[in-house]
């Protein structure tokens, strides 16, 4: 005879119940480190950031990432509360109310108060071919391939660009060391010169705003961009009704979080021990960006990524199949890509539609030469991964995919 001996269970302790505390309005719809104000160490006190930093304060984006102006929560919030999309003349424009008077926002009208100097036909994207080519020439590390960018990949300087950029010009409410490819895109666009719209970006993510509501924000829409709705009702409605117990938090760095920003760099991202000079406009004020999709000229005597981000590719999508990459024809000058020689820690404003400044560089790069192009680069890709790349929809690239197996 056997007997089964089942002993008692343990009793399980329950964890004492954590109290939820109550946010107030703002802390639920607000941010204080989105859309913040930049620090560009205007003295030069920190000279790992002087090319950077001079380049950022002489750029057209100078005073969208630095102008500080005290933003009013009761304004912010009566906008985005009853902001619609409305038509006026045959053009779009996001409108909301405040003390019953109309705030009107439009691509235009960010590119006047903004002073982005953006040219009204440009894009606000960039391809993700030269998106990554470039990532590769700037010595990222990690999966660039992927949805998002962590800046921690990048070189000191590269990797300020980008945390000024998410935490001054993008959408983030959260997740500041991550980026998607269409931020990664605008930095790609300043580094090239390429044509590229801050203005239709940022209204893109305002519109887009607009469609977010839910239990996480009460059912309202989050309180984006605050300083630059500020900037645009001080311009329309200059004599709006403001108190000082109505201020809204709105973060600013200084110069001691650059300090920060640079050990905890250090720490993360080997550099190479001869730092890199920056490259494109952030070297030279007359760059002239590469034509089309590419991320460097046909002459220039810096290194080919294409082999490498073929590689990449390969190993991530598949073997070969479509073309993605091309020999091109078109013999376009380099007047930069990395000269030899150049030194000094001096940054440069990018030139073509934005203006100029003063010109100068960074270290002396290291010789090397241009790895000669293979032929033809060919891979198999799902529609919607080879739309990504050649700027076609899914549909479109179905309809491509059939005229090829014919």
């Amino acid at each position: 005879m056997f007997f089964v001996y089942r002993m008692a269970p343990k009793e399980q302790k329950r964890k004492p119940a954590t109290k939820k505390t109550n946010k107030t309005e703002e802390q639920t719809m607000s941010e204080p480190r989105h859309n913040m104000i930049a620090y560009l160490d205007p003295e030069g006190k920190v000279a790992e950031f002087k090319g950077i930093t001079q380049w950022l304060r002489e750029s057209w984006i100078n005073k969208a990432i630095t102008y500080s102006t005290p933003v009013y929560k009761s304004l912010i919030n009566g906008f985005w509360d009853t902001a619609n999309v409305i038509e006026v003349d045959g053009k779009e424009l996001i409108q909301g109310q405040v003390n019953q008077l109309n705030v009107d926002l439009s691509p235009g009208i960010l590119n006047i108060v903004l002073e982005l100097q953006d040219d009204p036909n440009a894009q606000y994207s960039v391809l993700n071919l030269c998106t990554h080519g470039c990532l590769l020439r700037l010595k990222c590390v990690n999966d660039i391939l992927g949805g998002q960018i962590n800046k921690a990949w990048l070189p000191m300087r590269y990797k300020f660009l980008l945390h000024v950029l998410i935490q001054c010009l993008s959408n983030r409410r959260a997740s500041y060391d991550m980026t998607g490819n269409d931020l990664v895109g605008l930095m790609v666009a300043l580094v090239l010169n390429k044509p590229f719209s801050i203005s239709m970006y940022i209204y893109a993510n305002m519109k887009e705003n607009m469609k977010r509501t839910g239990a996480r924000t009460t059912g309202n829409k989050f309180w984006m961009y605050p300083r630059f709705l500020q900037m645009i009702m001080n311009v329309q409605h200059p004599n709006l009704p403001k108190a000082d117990n109505d201020i809204l938090k709105i973060d600013a760095m200084i110069e001691h979080s650059l300090k920060i920003f640079r050990g905890v760099v250090a720490n993360r991202y080997k550099e190479s021990t001869s730092p890199r000079k920056m490259i494109g406009a952030l070297h030279k004020k007359d760059y002239v960006a590469p034509v089309k999709d590419k991320w460097r000229h046909d002459d220039s005597q810096s290194d080919d990524e294409e082999p490498k981000l073929k590689k990449m590719m390969e190993d991530k999508f598949g073997r070969k199949k479509i073309k993605i990459f091309k020999n091109s024809s078109e013999s376009d000058s380099d007047n930069d890509d990395d000269d030899a020689g150049a030194s000094g820690d001096v940054g440069a404003t990018a030139a073509g539609a934005h203006g100029a400044s003063s010109a100068g560089g960074d270290e002396e790069d290291s010789d090397s030469d241009d790895n000669e192009p293979e032929p033809g680069y060919e891979f198999i890709l799902t529609s919607v991964e080879l739309g990504r790349y050649v700027g076609l929809d899914g549909r479109r690239m179905s309809i491509m995919f059939r005229l090829i197996l014919k």
